[in-house]
């Protein structure tokens, strides 16, 4: 999703400026008028390949642990009958975070001068996003802000749950294959040249496997340079492609139809878009507005696409269902459970059982590409580096089996 820079007129008079992910320019100038800023300047931001899951604590500054004690906590005092202002005074002298403090006190600042809650937190989009201002607007709105926000903080520990799973899915294999490239690259640059020169002092025909060990050593170590920086300038351009709308949807479609990630990229889409858009609608946040929130934060262009054409067909009187079956991004049991809430009016009950079943899906995905990379990268990094040592100690055993003869 494209990022863009704003600058605006606030209500008071001052100025703000931000970040904002959206669609489109349009999207972010109608996005920011809904909160009351005016003389909106917006700019593109370049924009770099990345794997998005759920997150709120942008820019890397603000943990997303400390979001849900803040969310719990400013729950349990709002329901405890604390003043907006006192809580939000009590909540940033506490904070050990001095960013988050500081984007506290900015929001008790804007309240205490007349904004609403949501408003306030509107202002800082790098910790708060477009979900949690919408729902604190729907809470507000509907007198409920405490359920609200115990709502929030419940879902922002599901979606940490699910980010810490699929990172944790990635760190073995990724640990692996770094120390098999580390290990083959000392190998093939330190040991097989001096192996090769104590068998041109050996003299004689050397086995074929040896041969090609001591040719890739020496072309690694020939153009070891270029290499690298052939790494890096593939790297670079695969950036530069994914920064283009062609690139990124191209890419997003082949990650969701890779072999073994696919399938698991496709059951946490589904799980992030139905426990969102859930958790909206179970809060009163209307139906248009949370597909929009929800398409924005997808991280995947094709469930963008579907999910913006489902809101097209109910901006012309559809279900969402017919849409949704037609993407063929999402599962039939999922249109057919969504179809049913339609049905029967329990839309919200029903996304949130999709989610449920999905973050189990999940669970069961993540264990089982764990237990089946674990053996096929033990018997790739053995077989790789066996392979070397054998190659080099044919001769020496060819040479050992002659003079026993």
């Amino acid at each position: 999703m494209p990022k863009f820079n704003w600058e605006a007129r606030t209500r008071t008079g001052g100025t703000q400026k931000g970040v904002i992910e959206a669609a489109t320019v349009d999207v972010v100038e109608a996005q920011l008028k809904k909160y009351g800023f005016s003389n909106i300047s917006i700019k593109a931001e370049a924009k770099g390949i990345s794997i998005k899951l759920p997150k709120f604590g942008g820019g890397g500054k603000i943990d997303t642990k400390e979001l849900v004690i803040f969310t719990r906590q400013f729950a349990t005092m709002i329901d405890s009958g604390l003043p907006l202002v006192q809580c939000l005074d009590i909540l940033s002298s506490q904070q050990e975070n001095k960013t988050f403090k500081d984007i506290l006190l900015k929001v008790k600042e804007s309240v205490e001068s007349g904004s609403t809650f949501a408003d306030a937190l509107a202002k800082h989009p790098k910790a708060f996003d477009a979900l949690f201002v919408n729902l604190v607007a729907a809470g507000e709105i509907g007198g409920i802000l405490d359920t609200i926000l115990n709502r929030l903080a419940a879902y922002i520990e599901k979606a940490m749950k699910l980010e810490k799973q699929i990172k944790g899915a990635m760190v073995y294999p990724i640990t692996i294959m770094s120390i098999a490239v580390v290990v083959v690259g000392v190998i093939l640059v330190f040991v097989i040249p001096t192996f090769a020169k104590m068998f041109v002092e050996f003299g004689g025909e050397l086995p074929a496997p040896t041969k090609f060990v001591i040719a890739l050593s020496n072309f690694l170590i020939k153009y070891i340079v270029v290499l690298i920086a052939g790494f890096y300038g593939a790297v670079w351009a695969i950036k530069k492609y994914y920064a283009t709308p062609v690139g990124q949807k191209n890419m997003d479609r082949m990650a969701l139809r890779a072999p073994i990630a696919g399938p698991l990229i496709r059951k946490v889409a589904v799980a992030k878009f139905t426990r969102t858009l859930g958790t909206m609608v179970s809060s009163g946040v209307p139906i248009m507005d949370g597909l929009e929130i929800v398409a924005k934060t997808a991280g995947n262009k094709i469930v963008e696409e579907a999910i913006y054409s489902v809101r097209q067909a109910i901006s012309e009187g559809k279900t969402m269902a017919e849409p949704l079956a037609a993407s063929g991004v999402f599962p039939p049991m999922v249109v057919q459970m969504i179809a049913v809430g339609e049905a029967t009016g329990a839309m919200d009950t029903m996304l949130n059982k999709i989610a449920d079943f999905y973050d189990d899906e999940v669970d069961d995905a993540v264990g089982a590409m764990t237990a089946m990379m674990e053996p096929l990268l033990m018997v790739f990094l053995g077989t790789t580096v066996g392979g070397l040592v054998i190659a080099m100690y044919l001769p020496i055993f060819k040479l050992a089996g002659a003079v026993g003869g």
